[in-house]
């Protein structure tokens, strides 16, 4: 048998493994958890079902959408994946469907955007990592990480927001190759349209997706630099259409709703002046901002880094159920370990992206650390001036390039070791199939090994932390 039949039973296998351990997990988690456990399920709930019993969508100070004693309401920002939600759940109840029945259709929503997650993050992977090997533990990072996993299970946007952050960088990537054809650009425009009807925190990826298609048409030529504006406002103009067309009407919406608050927060936050019970109101929240701490201070004196990590990683439930330490201290170190041999490594002759473009490629980076830093500074800000607990979650839009990052160290640090082993055996001028396959072993056990701790470490997580805490804790308190 042939390598490349080898490879394509593999990746076979693996295709199978894959969404076989998002099937299992993904629904155990979405039917054994008690409604109100996931964080602020109860909260977020209340707008799909307004949608489902009224058939139109709430407003943003409607009572029955208000979140008790915080006084404000989510229906004043995007709530696409609620509209979805409330659809499917209007469908599920003219059918005679329970009520626990259409918490589960609606659960079901996010459950089915992890599943077009997972599709667009084999396909990124696959732009990304030239290497099959490194791709599988791309994918198997970016979607088995426990809290990646966890918020495709229960009612919420950040699912809707994922995978339209993996849209977003598989169609930019593709766009990248072929010089922005029609269904990239319409793959993009999808991608934007969900990310901007679903969550504010991941606009960094709609900004960088405008950055980076204005410097794809920018090219120098000697010491002149060249701007090519027709296929830019071409394809800027057919991007630029089709998206506002897909989320033009929800800020239209708010802004004759709102007097003139396109985006929703000011008006959010006067519903809570106005709604807030003392203890949650606005003025009077105790943070560390309104006690006149500094943003440094806050984290030094309190957990924040070490808890956001940490639920980064997975904490499920309100962020009370912790898995075992082993499983923190194993993320942590491979975090740590990848991350600093893809700094410090070179990336020749590794599968760099974009070798031909040095320029575009480092702007390409800087893009995409801006994208891992603004969740990151967003989620700082919250707890500082508002008194958000940190989370993972809030978190968790920068992981897609992070596994990059973290994959790409792993592929460089391999690369090195292979390299040193061929120079041992240069004296060997032959290069047959089982010397390439003694070589290249490093790399194929490190993926192996790491894919096994990965899945491992989300079964763990789930049938040995998640569930015991279900049947300790049935109803949600």
């Amino acid at each position: 048998m042939n390598s490349r039949k080898i490879y394509i039973r593999s990746d076979y296998i693996l295709l199978i493994l894959y969404f076989g351990i998002y099937f299992v997990i993904g629904l155990s988690l979405l039917f054994r958890q008690p409604f109100g456990n996931p964080p602020d399920e109860y909260n977020r709930y209340l707008i799909p079902q307004y949608i489902a019993q009224s058939g139109s969508l709430p407003n943003g100070y409607d009572e029955s959408v208000r979140i008790g004693g915080y006084g404000f309401s989510y229906a004043f920002q995007p709530i696409l994946p609620y509209i979805i939600q409330g659809f499917v759940m209007r469908v599920f109840s003219i059918l005679g469907a329970s009520e626990t029945a259409l918490l589960y259709s609606a659960r079901m929503v996010d459950f089915v955007f992890g599943l077009i997650m997972g599709v667009f993050v084999l396909l990124l992977g696959r732009k990304w990592f030239s290497d099959r090997r490194f791709a599988w533990l791309f994918s198997f990072l970016a979607m088995f990480l426990p809290q990646s996993i966890f918020v495709h299970t229960y009612v919420n946007t950040d699912s809707c927001c994922m995978m339209s952050i993996a849209i977003m960088l598989y169609s930019l990537t593709r766009a990248l190759e072929d010089r922005f054809s029609i269904s990239s650009c319409l793959l993009l425009s999808v991608g934007i349209i969900f990310c901007a009807l679903s969550y504010y925190n991941a606009y960094g990826y709609i900004l960088s997706c405008i950055l980076l298609f204005s410097a794809y048409f920018l090219s120098s030529g000697g010491r002149r630099l060249t701007f090519a504006w027709k296929p830019f406002l071409k394809r800027g103009c057919l991007i630029s259409l089709l998206v506002l067309s897909g989320i033009g009407w929800w800020f239209v919406r708010s802004f004759i709703l709102y007097n003139g608050d396109f985006l929703g927060l000011k008006s959010r936050d006067l519903c809570a002046s106005l709604y807030a019970l003392p203890e949650f109101h606005p003025d009077t929240r105790v943070t560390w901002q309104s006690q006149g701490y500094s943003i440094f201070q806050m984290l030094l004196d309190s957990d924040f880094l070490n808890l956001s990590v940490l639920s980064f990683i997975g904490i499920y439930g309100p962020m009370t159920i912790v898995t075992s330490i082993w499983i923190y201290r194993f993320y942590k170190l491979l975090f740590a370990l990848s991350l600093i041999l893809c700094m410090a490594l070179p990336g020749k002759n590794t599968g760099e992206l974009y070798p031909r473009r040095p320029i575009f490629r480092k702007f390409y980076h800087a893009n995409m650390i801006f994208c891992m830093i603004m969740p990151f500074i967003l989620s700082l800000y919250y707890s500082y001036a508002t008194d958000y607990q940190p989370q993972g979650r809030y978190i968790l839009p920068m992981l897609l390039p992070f596994a990059y990052y973290c994959v790409r160290g792993l592929c460089k640090g391999c690369a090195l070791l292979e390299r040193r082993l061929l120079f041992k055996n240069d004296s060997d001028t032959t290069n047959t199939p089982a010397k390439k396959r003694l070589i290249s072993r490093p790399s194929t056990g490190v993926c192996i090994l790491l894919a096994s701790l990965i899945v491992i470490s989300l079964f763990v997580t789930v049938y040995g932390y998640a569930f015991p805490y279900y049947e300790l804790h049935p109803v949600a308190p």
